[in-house]
């Protein structure tokens, strides 16, 4: 703004102040050459009231002259003369010829007398200018600023004036102080009152804290003080079974009927999670014997006793430091737990029936204790078969997916191979490594990304490809049952209804979830969303709920009965949701390619933890969910294992092959690329990159 103002002066302006001046012609007479000659001139050629070179010249019955429009314009409004105040009427207005002949003749006297009144007004312009902005800053100067300014213009000041100054500053100052003094306090005060009150608040949250643990510690030595004196009652009645004959022969018919039916138990024991006995004949893998865990304890009868004394003593160190080395985890989980179930209003016959817990157990406790005793009953994943999926070294060897059918007597694999290969697990667990064939295998036409076995009809499983194809097929005959073409891109994820075995719903690239019957050729619902579609999930409680990850970073929870608005969006990802899975029907795991798992309460709309120590930034590593636990892979091809109630691992398993060097640099490039979780059961399927694939076991 100061540049085009200052470029529009200058130029126009001082370059004409003398032209004009010396184009002036020279007027004949002595007032000519007289200074004030030219401004009597200006004067009689200015309108007094528009102050412009007079325009039609009319002259007043007074003798003064005004441009025709201002003086009829004024006289419609006063009966005067402007310049002498004469009574004046439009009767009395003569027109002056000779004014106008002269602004007519003498353009260039016009154009000198309009520079110097355009001067003159410039200059009064900034002399209110400098008047008025020094009257601004004496206004606004501080009275220490004016009497520095006054002493600086000469103002004279005696030595009494100065004496009685200098006592009013002394005074000044000390109020001055005293007041930042007391404010000063004030604040600290205030300080201090905040702290108080957030330590009160935090001794009373310990305190309370502290009760809850007395009253646990109490409740857990009387369930001790019980236990120990059952022990001691066991020693009596074994010496009078033992005294017994017809009681050592009925003892000798159950030990061959246990004999029998060891097969029973272990099937029992693995659908309850327990560990598995050692009836399994499992394999070596990687040069080692895997057996289980109960073959160390096989030992002569007069040391068998000693020997399972010692592993259990064993057993628990290994517990006890596992505590330890999780300790800020799981007391942040006993208080959390104490703490939400204390302070829920309910009566006492909601909480029987809904939380199973120990006579005299208070419900945090119970629940604390099932998480301890889960989170400390395995520490490693233990390999107990290794198959091939293809060749070695081949690039198509990636398994996308895998799955298990609905009685876990056989699980699916596919992926970039386009083929879906279906294996009998007993025979994988069982069988040497060479035996390891699928039982049904079938080709496909585009790249695999997602399985999905009907939970209802058990022959029946889903898959979507890269061509944005959903396919059902029937695994007995080998042929597709129903093929749906409407995606428009790539589909990533499909899952069957496990409440509503006709329905399947997929998500795919086009940005569209679809929901789809195999009574029908058409997609039955289709939910259109803005970003790429990464997961689906069918809530397993309903077949109305539906979870939808995508890459808009976020979880959108369904109704199908209004899809226009998600009942809910989970929001906390930083990337791309890439899996979604159903704990339970209010608990909702998902992963991202932000290096993080996250847990949900669909319930309530509230995220419940955030799990961290993989390693997820671009790849489908898998996540699968059994209970009480979370797996998943990471791309430095290792297995995680977490529990619910912990953010950090349970374990983990590095996947490794005899036929690749740790130091290879390709060994790197690896990552797992699928797992699931056998039902109810600590044994799990991992895949990796490589095509190589494991069945793993949680160990102590």
């Amino acid at each position: 703004m100061e540049e085009s103002s200052t470029g529009a002066l200058v130029p126009a302006v001082k370059p004409e102040l003398p032209g004009p001046c010396d184009a002036t012609p020279p007027a004949s007479g002595p007032a000519s050459s007289g200074k004030s000659g030219a401004p009597e001139l200006d004067r009689e050629l200015l309108c007094p009231i528009c102050m412009q070179v007079i325009k039609d010249a009319f002259l007043t019955a007074c003798g003064h002259s005004y441009c025709y429009m201002c003086i009829v314009t004024h006289l419609h409004n006063k009966s005067d003369c402007p310049c002498c105040g004469h009574y004046l009427t439009t009767n009395q207005l003569f027109p002056n010829f000779l004014l106008d002949k002269v602004r007519l003749v003498n353009p260039s006297v016009i154009f000198a007398i309009l520079v110097r009144y355009y001067l003159i007004a410039v200059d009064r312009i900034l002399s209110l200018l400098k008047k008025s902005s020094a009257c601004q800053i004496s206004k606004t100067a501080s009275p220490v600023e004016q009497f520095r300014q006054a002493l600086q213009k000469g103002c004279d000041v005696s030595v009494k004036e100065l004496d009685t100054l200098l006592l009013l500053l002394a005074e000044k100052k000390s109020k001055m102080e005293q007041e930042e003094a007391e404010r000063n306090m004030q604040i600290l005060q205030d300080f201090l009152h905040c702290l108080r009150k957030q330590k009160v608040d935090e001794l009373n949250e310990i305190q309370t804290d502290l009760q809850f643990i007395k009253d646990d510690i109490n409740a857990v030595e009387r369930h001790r003080i019980e236990l120990y004196r059952a022990r001691d009652r066991y020693p009596v009645k074994l010496r009078m079974l033992g005294n017994d004959p017809t009681a050592a022969a009925m003892g000798s018919r159950s030990s061959s009927t246990d004999k029998n039916n060891s097969g029973l138990v272990t099937n029992y024991r693995n659908a309850y999670g327990e560990m598995p006995s050692g009836n399994f004949q499992y394999k070596k893998v990687d040069g080692k014997a895997q057996v289980g865990p109960l073959g160390p304890q096989r030992k002569d009868p007069q040391s068998g006793l000693t020997s399972q004394h010692m592993s259990q003593s064993g057993l628990e160190v290994v517990r006890k430091k596992r505590v330890h080395l999780q300790f800020n985890d799981l007391q942040e989980c006993y208080l959390q737990k104490r703490r939400q179930l204390a302070n829920q209003v309910c009566n006492s016959e909601e909480r029987d029936t809904n939380i199973v817990r120990r006579e005299g157990y208070s419900a945090g406790l119970s629940d604390f204790q099932s998480v301890l005793t889960t989170f400390t009953r395995y520490s490693r994943l233990r390999v107990i078969a290794e198959l091939r999926h293809g060749d070695l070294f081949h690039s198509a060897n990636i398994v996308s997916s895998i799955e298990f059918d609905r009685d876990d007597e056989f699980f699916a694999t596919a992926g970039v191979s386009r083929r879906i290969k279906v294996f009998d697990f007993s025979s994988v667990v069982n069988e040497p490594p060479d035996m390891h064939c699928p039982v049904v295998e079938m080709s496909t036409r585009s790249k695999l990304s997602c399985l999905s076995w009907n939970k209802f009809t058990k022959n029946h499983i889903a898959s979507s490809d890269y061509e944005g194809i959903v396919t059902v097929w029937d695994v007995t005959t080998r042929q597709s049952v129903m093929e749906y073409e409407e995606h428009e891109k790539r589909a990533w994820t499909v899952d069957f209804s496990r409440t509503e075995p006709s329905m399947l719903v997929s998500g795919s690239d086009d940005c569209k979830v679809k929901i789809w019957c195999t009574k029908q050729e058409t997609s039955v619902l289709n939910i259109d969303m803005k970003a790429n579609i990464c997961c689906v999930k069918y809530n397993p409680g309903s077949s109305i709920y539906v979870a939808v990850g995508s890459a808009d970073h976020h979880i959108h929870y369904y109704d199908l009965r209004n899809t226009s608005h998600p009942l809910h969006v989970f929001s906390g990802h930083r990337k791309t949701v890439s899996y979604v899975k159903f704990l339970s029907n209010n608990e909702l795991a998902s992963a991202s390619t932000d290096n993080t798992l996250r847990l949900w309460d669909v319930k309530e709309n509230v995220p419940v933890r955030t799990f961290r120590g993989h390693t997820n930034e671009k790849n489908f590593v898998g996540l699968t969910v059994n209970n009480d636990f979370i797996a998943c892979g990471s791309e430095t091809n290792d297995v995680f294992v977490y529990h619910k109630a912990i953010s950090k691992p349970v374990t983990w398993h590095r996947f490794g092959s005899p036929d690749l060097d740790d130091t290879d640099e390709d060994a790197g490039s690896y990552f797992i690329s699928a797992v699931c979780w056998k039902s109810d059961s600590p044994t799990i399927l991992a895949a990796n990159s490589q095509g190589t694939i494991k069945v793993l076991l949680l160990a102590t």
